[in-house]
């Protein structure tokens, strides 16, 4: 990914924060069968103490990407932010000189790790709790795996494969107008602001330097 130094975010913490926020994501892997992507919803698990983090899904048994890969293959998962399109009319230095094109403002960050399988009742009902846990918790009555019929879980649980992807690197791109003038970025967030486009707004604010 091209990364002008402007737009490159490394803070930690701040890549952990996107992705627990838009935890759908794409996963890239390359096998004999060629080049592949699906489209899962990962949770971050993260160990400070111990300097590792990890990402958890699963899959369809009849996915076939757990027989083009093996346990231990480098993937790629992108996952992706607020984005819209910027109109340089938002520009009031536009006003003055018309020199400006328009433009597209998002966020992405790209992960690669070390993918495994997991099979086992134990892994699998550990990734599908705490995925629960995660996704129900603004619901007002939070449905648990408990809920539903024991023999029904146990025979949906042989329908799925779990993956755990331990990160390997993490690289930020958070393309808001950092290359603007103060007067410029603040258009932008206006222009988004009136386009309904708040949260992209909030974004850019967060990047206006004083």
């Amino acid at each position: 990914m091209y990364i002008p130094q402007i737009f490159k975010e490394t803070r930690q913490d701040v890549l952990h924060d996107l992705i627990r926020q838009y935890p759908f994501a794409t996963l890239i892997t390359q096998s004999n069968a060629g080049l592949d992507a699906n489209h899962l919803p990962f949770k971050l698990q993260s160990d400070p103490e111990h300097h590792r983090a990890v990402l958890i899904a699963h899959i369809a048994r009849n996915n076939p990407l757990h027989t083009q890969i093996r346990n231990g293959t480098e993937v790629l998962v992108i996952f992706q932010g607020e984005q819209g399109y910027i109109s340089p009319n938002w520009y009031p230095s536009k006003q003055q000189h018309h020199q400006h094109v328009p433009t597209w403002n998002y966020q992405v960050v790209h992960v690669k790790g070390i993918i495994r399988f997991l099979e086992d009742e134990k892994s699998l009902r550990g990734i599908l709790a705490k995925l629960t846990r995660t996704h129900e918790a603004k619901q007002p009555k939070p449905w648990k795996m408990s809920d539903a019929p024991s023999d029904y879980i146990a025979e949906e649980l042989k329908g799925i494969i779990g993956i755990e992807i331990e990160i390997q690197q993490m690289t930020g791109k958070f393309k808001l107008s950092q290359n603007r003038d103060k007067v410029d970025a603040v258009g932008v967030v206006d222009g988004l602001e009136q386009q309904g486009k708040a949260k992209l707004a909030q974004a850019v604010q967060q990047y206006i330097q004083d």
